[in-house]
C-alpha cells in the first residue's frame, strides 16, 4: 500500500461544549476519491473545516505529505496544496465570474491550473466571465466554486456537499466534469448527502454518525444494507436482522435531510 498524501489521525473537534468529531481517522491515498457521508450534524462538514485548517481540533492531528500542518495557517495549507470548496459555495457576489477565479489564483501553486484551463473545461464560463456570479444559478455557482479552487493548483481537492440545493441533473452534469480534473493528478476528499452518487464516483468510503466513524471500506465491500444502517445508527440492520431502513428511499435517491485509519 502507497503511503497517504492525506492523514487524520484521532481528531476531536469542539464546537464550545459540543463534541463534534470524536477520535476519527482516514488515510487517503494519492489519486483517490475518497467519499465521506452522514447525516446532518454528523461531522462531515467539521472534518473538511479541519483539515483545511479553518477549524482547530481539540486533539488528534491531521498529516499532509508526511508533515504534521495541524498548526499549520489555512493559507499556506492552501499554498501546499490543500483547497476546499465550501459548503454553500461562497462566492464573491458582487464580484464577476472572472474576478473570484482570480481570487483562487491568489494563493496559487505552480501547476497545470489556470483561469484559460478554467474556461477550456467549464465552456460555458468565458462568455460570461463578466457577469456577477450572485446573477448565475446553483449550479453555475457551483462550477465557478470548483474553478476557483482548481486555479489553486491542489494537490487535495476538498469539496464539501457539491449536490447541496441542486437538481439532479445539474448534479450529474457537474460529476461528469470530475474524470478531466482527475486526470491532472488530483485527489479529492468529498462530502455529498448523495450517497448513490458517492458509491459511484468514490474509491473508498466512510460514514460518520454524531462525530463517530460507523463503516469504512471501498464500495465493492460494503452492501446497501450496511450503508443504511451506519447511516442511521441501525445495530439491527447492520447484524443483518432488519429487513429495511425507514428513509431509505430518500437516502439513496439523495434527497436526503437529515480500515485503513491508523
Amino acid at each position: 500500500m502507497s503511503e497517504p498524501l492525506l492523514e487524520v489521525r484521532e481528531l476531536t473537534v469542539h464546537h464550545g461544549q459540543l463534541r463534534a468529531l470524536d477520535g476519527v481517522s482516514l488515510r487517503v491515498l494519492p489519486g483517490e476519491v475518497y467519499a465521506i457521508i452522514g447525516a446532518n450534524g454528523a461531522g462531515k462538514s467539521t472534518l473538511l473545516r479541519t483539515i483545511a485548517g479553518l477549524h482547530q481540533p481539540t486533539s488528534g492531528s491531521v498529516w499532509f505529505d508526511g508533515q504534521d500542518v495541524t498548526r499549520v495557517r489555512t493559507e499556506r495549507r492552501a499554498t501546499r496544496g490543500i483547497v476546499m470548496v465550501p459548503e454553500g459555495r461562497r462566492l464573491f457576489g458582487s464580484l464577476s465570474v472572472h474576478e473570484n477565479l482570480q481570487v483562487g489564483a491568489s494563493y496559487a501553486r505552480k501547476g497545470p491550473w489556470n483561469i484559460e484551463r478554467v474556461y477550456e473545461t467549464f465552456e460555458w464560463m468565458k462568455d460570461r466571465r463578466g457577469q456577477l456570479t450572485a446573477q448565475l444559478s446553483g449550479g453555475e455557482q457551483q462550477s465557478v466554486a470548483i474553478g476557483r479552487a482548481l486555479v489553486a493548483n491542489p494537490r487535495v481537492l476538498l469539496l464539501d456537499e457539491l449536490s447541496l440545493g441542486l437538481a439532479p441533473v445539474v448534479v450529474q452534469r457537474i460529476y461528469a466534469m470530475l474524470p478531466q480534473i482527475l486526470e491532472s493528478g488530483l485527489t479529492v476528499l468529498l462530502v455529498e448527502q448523495d450517497v448513490s452518487q458517492a458509491l459511484r464516483v468514490a474509491s473508498h468510503l466512510q460514514c460518520l454518525l454524531e462525530g463517530h466513524t460507523t463503516l469504512e471500506g471501498t464500495p465493492s465491500e460494503v452492501t446497501a444494507q450496511q450503508v443504511e444502517a451506519a447511516y442511521f445508527g441501525l445495530e439491527q440492520a447492520a447484524t443483518g436482522g432488519g429487513t429495511s431502513t425507514e428513509g431509505s428511499e430518500s437516502l439513496w435517491s439523495g434527497s436526503t435531510t437529515s480500515s485503513r485509519a491508523s
